[in-house]
């Protein structure tokens, strides 16, 4: 039999889906037009589901679902509705889609639990428009850089700016921190963005950790000359110190469980094909969900960068571009949510994240936990990006047991 609040979820991600600000791709940014549309059809359906719905000034759409007993806790349910360019349609937009699932299955049986439930649909995830993460989650957290409201976009619009449009008040964002008394966590359902539920023939995993990141730009400096008078021996070839730290960087990672690091980007200067390289710069993405292993991790590769260039004759330098800390989830929550997964018959797969989410900086904020999707290929960032009606019931009936087992905790 058909679970018509799975069906009804993959109908909604479908309307989400074509609602873009570009005629022939998925593209929805924070406080745009596509965005206020979008809220349009999810203040909507969290009405139909009971709920309470207000935007806060950032831009964060909060539907709220009271307990059975007033000045009890509150549960928070949440993920994000802006997209990257040339987006999936589930990224983001599923866990939104399961939470008001989950509290419309509550309200058909017109049942409170004992806390609250908020289901938010955070303003900006991905940072597409303003190159700032997180705007939504650190906003609601009380750890919003007001900095950032300088901050513009392509068209030169600050940051400031398209939250007043958008019907917000910049002035006002410190408001938008959790003022709602005791916080019993923050749970998300979020595809894996990953091959490794695929693998193993499972509808959902449940979330350990999610990793640790850090990001540095790594500039080697040598010295430009003639391609064809320069002999090989003696040469201080910039791009040579660099292809063989990239090489050294994947060999590092794939000798250290866990850990992935990757360099995505390079420039070549003078990047003439007749020219020795004289200087290149390259990207360093390194990720672990323990943190003591991911910084063993970075030192071991920094150092070995720098091997690399005393024993070519090369100078290397070193800027860190970002450093964000591994979040472990709440071994309460993902207790719960284990025993959500083996109440429905499975066996719970625990596997940290890879990918960062709203969860990061509400971890400053209130316990966190995390419910991954099996998606197709483990494809995401991509209109590619595929889940099955079938796992969205899955995950639908685990979040709605979960809600259930932690009612009676």
């Amino acid at each position: 039999m058909q679970d018509s609040s799975a069906e009804a979820a993959m109908k909604r991600l479908d309307i989400l889906g074509a609602i873009s600000e570009e005629p022939d791709r998925l593209t929805r940014q924070f406080a745009g037009e596509a965005m206020q549309r979008a809220h349009d059809e999810v203040a909507e359906w969290m009405r139909q589901a009971g709920m309470v719905v207000r935007h806060d000034h950032i831009g964060n759409l909060r539907g709220r679902y009271e307990s059975d007993t007033a000045g009890t806790h509150t549960l928070i349910i949440g993920s994000h509705l802006d997209t990257v360019r040339d987006a999936g349609r589930y990224d983001g937009p599923l866990g939104v889609m399961v939470g008001i699932a989950a509290v419309h299955r509550l309200h058909d049986l017109e049942k409170r639990l004992p806390f609250a439930i908020e289901v938010v649909a955070f303003a900006d995830e991905e940072g597409l428009r303003f190159s700032s993460t997180y705007l939504g989650s650190r906003a609601m957290a009380g750890t919003f850089d007001r900095a950032d409201l300088d901050r513009t976009d392509a068209e030169g619009t600050t940051m400031a700016e398209a939250i007043a449009t958008f019907g917000g008040d910049p002035s006002r964002i410190g408001e938008d921190a959790w003022q709602g008394g005791t916080l019993l966590g923050y749970v998300e359902v979020h595809i894996e963005q990953g091959p490794v539920l695929e693998r193993l023939g499972v509808p959902l995993g449940v979330v350990t950790a999610i990793a640790g990141q850090a990001r540095y730009e790594i500039t080697y400096t040598g010295e430009a000359g003639h391609a064809g008078t320069v002999p090989m021996r003696g040469r201080r070839d910039a791009l040579a110190a660099a292809a063989e730290f990239v090489l050294a960087v994947e060999r590092d990672a794939e000798s250290h469980d866990g850990v992935v690091a990757t360099v995505g980007q390079l420039s070549v200067y003078p990047g003439a094909s007749n020219v020795i390289p004289g200087e290149v710069a390259l990207s360093l993405d390194l990720r672990h969900p323990n943190e003591a292993i991911r910084v063993e991790s970075t030192r071991r590769i920094l150092e070995r960068a720098r091997e690399i260039a005393a024993r070519r004759g090369v100078t290397t330098r070193t800027e860190q571009l970002s450093d964000h800390s591994s979040v472990p989830c709440s071994p309460r929550l993902l207790a719960l949510l284990a025993k959500a997964v083996e109440a429905g018959g499975m066996t719970p797969e625990l596997l940290p994240s890879g990918a960062g989410h709203d969860g990061v900086p509400m971890s400053a904020l209130t316990d966190v936990a995390m419910l991954f999707v099996r998606c197709k290929g483990g494809i995401s960032h991509n209109p590619a990006e595929s889940v099955t009606t079938e796992d969205v019931s899955v995950s639908i009936n685990v979040l709605s047991r979960f809600l259930e087992l932690l009612a009676k905790a």
